[in-house]
């Protein structure tokens, strides 16, 4: 199936955590073939680093903090017009295939 989400575009979580539920952000990374999506600031986890010595150079141990994927069910597009999570159809003309919004019918960019 193709995904209707794709990177740039501005999201809302509709579920999952209580955390992240309600929060907007941008789309950094959309991987179709599992379905899943990275936003920016959204299922925050954190990693513990060893440090490592590759090439002569050092990396720092710590803890760093990363966005987790997303499964793409769990997040709604924002419609930049009528700044509300929408469900989008597809819009096929001769040429070229677009998103609209189906609340205001505004075409996505």
């Amino acid at each position: 199936m193709k995904v209707k989400i794709r990177k740039g575009d501005t999201v809302e979580v509709i579920s999952g955590r209580l955390e992240d539920k309600g929060k907007r952000g941008e789309v950094i990374k959309v991987l179709p073939d599992e379905s899943r999506v990275v936003v920016q600031g959204v299922n925050i986890r954190k990693k513990h680093k060893r440090q490592m010595q590759t090439q002569g150079r050092t990396i720092n141990p710590g803890i760093v903090e990363f966005e987790a994927p997303l499964h793409i069910s769990n997040v709604m597009l924002v419609c930049p017009k009528c700044n509300k999570p929408v469900r989008v159809a597809i819009q096929r003309d001769a040429e070229n295939v677009q998103r609209v919004c189906k609340n205001c019918e505004a075409i996505i960019e």
